[in-house]
């Protein structure tokens, strides 16, 4: 049997050692764990890469840790537009959403888009009577409310002034979240969820739902999933372009995450991290911030949460 591999990752940015009390540094390493174990346990079962991812996923959006389901950052009117991707790199089938509102778990809604309909990326009101269609619930403003992400909304209500989750300093809570599979029969996945910017306007939307930008797979070089500062990994196409030098310049796994992640996206003035794993399940986690919230468990490797830099 193959080596079976998955990754996660909750955002990248400015995680220093000593901001963090113990107990939430404890908070963010369980909800991690969680998901990590809850990803491993359906690889081990011989399940595929893209439910391994979802699995993943649906934990971290579930947690009011992440900027992501029910954690998601509050947009200039108050409200919360997710965005999420998935997509198997078997025969590149992907799906997404974007502008999305009530909905828990839009990485299963991004499944929904892959699996029952003949698109790739549903938006706003068109991807809420998707929903509907089936069957989705759609929760209440209430589930989302946090209290910290309403605050981080106050400092910037009414001004002009947006906030990369990942940028906030001190006491805050991190982004995007993703995971990465390779499963035992050599197919990879890769899922992005986020809950975008505070206070952001216009419908923006960052890199977490564009295919090859914040998410891509294909089994004949990686699955990847980004996060950062998004507008510099849409020009940057990321996920794609370490797919690119791994297909036409030859290079490894972990030589094209660096290069993109160490080189590439800083000249353009990003920072940020990924994940990424290749079809023999070797694994790469690389950021050019203080730190990542990240993890990966092997089935010949037991892997390990971290959140700093090692």
């Amino acid at each position: 049997m193959k080596t079976f591999s998955i990754a996660i990752h909750g955002g990248a940015g400015t995680l220093l050692k000593g901001q963090m009390t113990a107990e939430k540094e404890a908070a963010y390493k369980s909800a991690l764990q969680d998901a990590l174990d809850a990803g491993y346990a359906v690889l081990a079962e011989k399940g595929s890469s893209i439910d391994a991812v979802e699995t993943a996923v649906k934990v971290l959006e579930d947690s009011p840790l992440f900027n992501a389901g029910k954690g998601s950052v509050f947009t200039a009117e108050g409200t919360h537009e997710m965005d999420a991707a998935i997509m198997e790199g078997k025969e590149l089938k992907a799906g997404a959403v974007s502008l999305i509102t009530g909905i828990k778990n839009p990485v299963s809604l991004a499944r929904d888009v892959l699996e029952k309909s003949e698109h790739v990326f549903l938006a706003g009101e068109g991807a809420m009577r998707f929903a509907e269609q089936n069957t989705y619930k759609i929760e209440p403003s209430e589930y989302f409310y946090d209290e910290l992400r309403y605050q981080q909304w106050q400092d910037l209500k009414g001004s002009d002034a947006f906030q990369l989750d990942h940028s906030v300093k001190k006491d805050s809570k991190f982004g995007t979240v993703g995971a990465v599979a390779c499963d035992a029969f050599g197919t990879i996945a890769a899922a992005t969820s986020t809950g975008g910017m505070t206070n952001k306007k216009w419908g923006r939307v960052g890199d977490s739902p564009m295919i090859g930008a914040g998410n891509y797979a294909n089994n004949k070089t990686c699955a990847v999933s980004c996060t950062g500062s998004g507008e510099f990994f849409i020009r940057g196409v990321v996920a794609y372009d370490v797919s690119c030098l791994m297909e036409y310049k030859g290079l490894s796994l972990a030589e094209a995450a660096s290069e993109v992640i160490q080189h590439r996206i800083l000249k353009l003035g990003g920072d940020g991290g990924l994940i990424a794993v290749d079809a023999q399940g070797n694994i790469a986690m690389p950021f050019n911030t203080e730190g990542m919230y990240r993890g990966f468990r092997k089935s010949t490797e037991e892997g390990g949460i971290m959140i700093y830099k090692q």
